[in-house]
């Protein structure tokens, strides 16, 4: 099933963030500013785009997309799409959610903006609105590309906005398999769904110049906590590191704590268009997007979450969506199933960009609207009005390329390694198998200041070291967290180390070590 390939391995580079997900309150972070290939987790931007193009009432999740060469054309992992074929939203929605499908979020790219290009400007100005300072999109799908970059802790930021600006549809992230339209498919992330407890979210990524990507989300109690891993060697590995990260963010997360809501983003700018509609056709939609209430029940998804209420909004009610989770759409007269056949497009960034009208939004009036909100999509400071439409505010101009002193992370120059890792295929690029290692093989810190350092013992397998060291630094993260990790091989075990600390820093970290009882002896000088 395997190949064994001894390797002088390479490695992308490693970083880590984790936060509060109720306050944004940042908890632990290791590089977590260094600009990195993202890889799949692009794919939360994505459809963060879909979630507010809905919301906004530009297409619904029954809108059909023509899928174009370029789409179908993509590398797995991919759901099988046809140039020239037409496939609904939701089908689209659904297999870059939980297969990380890349023809699919191509074609989501494609059909709201008209061109990858142009969504990957439209992207890079939401992830600003967002303050994701650090990340440039380039593609819909995160397959490598240079300039297309982003960080650890702007990932974090994502995953809760994903979670706080879209309750109705957040589920998506948590299902193990998905009816995509042509096929059913399993979810890249289910080992991990399976294995930690509370967890819920949010997505994986792979290419060889990423490494291991996750962006997670998991809740116990009345504590949530997102985290972000980028360059993992393994899937077991990278697994092994978000479960270590989280259970540390539930540690040293208050139980009580006053829920800070993110703001909704300054996006959109109202712009005055004339806009045609068809007289059988109902008018346009408010653009403001819909989150329950307390108690709610929301047709969205099978798997329902509910949502504490949020300050009440000015605003007018909104169309209710049927589900991406759903099999079939709501029925819906002759008429509109005509206009929604039409092509829709999101508002590009270029101010002369096609006008996006829906002329045929349907209310299902067997399921109950949500209580409107105000939201990411409620994003204009004046409200919408007949006749006018909206665009999205342009890309800066900056974010074309990283600037001087910020470029992308290098991951092309090998890491040498003495371990022989012992690794399953891996294939081209995209979120495959995500092939995963036997063995574990660390990544040591390299910011260490002194010649001191801290044996904690030897144990019988590399492994178990290497994860002592892991949760030791996450405990101890004040003392430790500049030292480097390092596990020596000795005749009588794999010896658990930490060096590059001052000699008052290595004494402190025994001490606390000692009152947890955890052996610990310094070394040095």
């Amino acid at each position: 099933m395997a190949a064994l390939i001894p390797l002088t391995a390479s490695a992308a580079p490693f970083a880590a963030h984790v936060m509060d997900g109720r306050t944004g309150k940042e908890i632990y972070s290791q590089n977590a500013n260094a600009r990195l290939h993202p890889a799949s987790l692009t794919k939360m931007m994505t459809l963060y785009m879909a979630f507010t193009a809905i919301e906004r009432g530009q297409v619904r999740l029954d809108s059909r997309f023509t899928v174009t060469k370029h789409a179908a054309g993509q590398p797995p992992s991919r759901l099988g799409l046809r140039a020239g074929q037409q496939i609904e939203l939701r089908y689209l929605i659904r297999a870059a959610a939980v297969k990380s499908a890349n023809d699919a979020a191509t074609a989501i790219g494609e059909g709201l903006a008209g061109s990858e290009a142009r969504f990957g400007q439209q992207m890079t100005a939401m992830a600003r609105a967002l303050g994701m300072s650090n990340t440039t999109f380039r593609n819909a799908n995160g397959l490598t590309q240079d300039g297309h970059y982003s960080t650890a802790r702007d990932m974090s930021v994502l995953g809760r906005r994903l979670f706080y600006d879209f309750p109705q549809y957040y589920s998506i992230f948590s299902r193990r398999s998905a009816d995509a339209g042509i096929a059913t498919v399993a979810s890249t992330n289910k080992r991990f769904l399976d294995s930690y407890q509370g967890a819920d979210g949010i997505k994986t990524g792979y290419t060889r110049a990423a490494g291991f990507n996750l962006t997670a989300s998991a809740q116990r109690g009345s504590k949530r906590i997102i985290a972000t891993v980028m360059g993992g060697q393994s899937t077991a590995q990278r697994n092994a590191v978000m479960a270590q990260l989280l259970d540390t963010g539930f540690g040293k997360a208050p139980a009580r704590v006053k829920e800070i809501r993110p703001e909704p983003p300054e996006y959109m700018v109202e712009r005055k268009r004339s806009v045609q509609v068809a007289r059988s056709a109902p008018p346009v939609p408010s653009p403001v997007a819909a989150r329950p209430v307390r108690g709610s029940t929301v047709p969205l998804e099978p798997e329902r979450r509910q949502a504490t209420a949020p300050a009440p909004a000015q605003a007018a009610p909104v169309v209710a969506q049927a589900s991406v989770g759903s099999a079939r759409p709501a029925r819906r007269p002759a008429a509109a199933a005509a206009a929604a056949a039409a092509p829709v497009r999101l508002a590009a960034a270029d101010p002369a960009a096609v006008e996006a009208a829906v002329a045929g939004a349907i209310v299902d009036a067997s399921r109950p609207a949500p209580a409107p909100r105000s939201g990411p999509a409620a994003m204009a400071k004046a409200p919408r009005t007949p006749g006018s439409t909206f665009v999205a505010a342009a890309a800066p101009k900056q974010d074309a390329a990283p600037s001087a002193g910020t470029r992308l992370a290098a991951s092309d120059k090998p890491v040498r390694k003495s371990d022989t890792v012992i690794l399953a295929a891996m294939e081209e690029e995209g979120d495959r198998s995500e092939p995963e290692a036997v063995e574990i093989v660390s990544r040591p810190s390299t910011r260490g200041r002194g010649n001191h350092g801290i044996t904690l013992g030897r144990y019988k397998t590399k492994a178990e070291a290497e994860q002592l060291l892991l949760r030791t630094a996450l405990q101890e993260s004040a003392v430790l967290n500049n030292a480097n990790r390092h596990v020596g091989n000795t005749p009588k075990g794999w010896e658990a180390n930490f060096s590059g600390l001052t000699r008052d820093a290595a004494n402190l970290a025994c001490e606390k070590l000692a009152a947890r009882s955890q052996r610990c002896k310094v070394l040095g000088n």
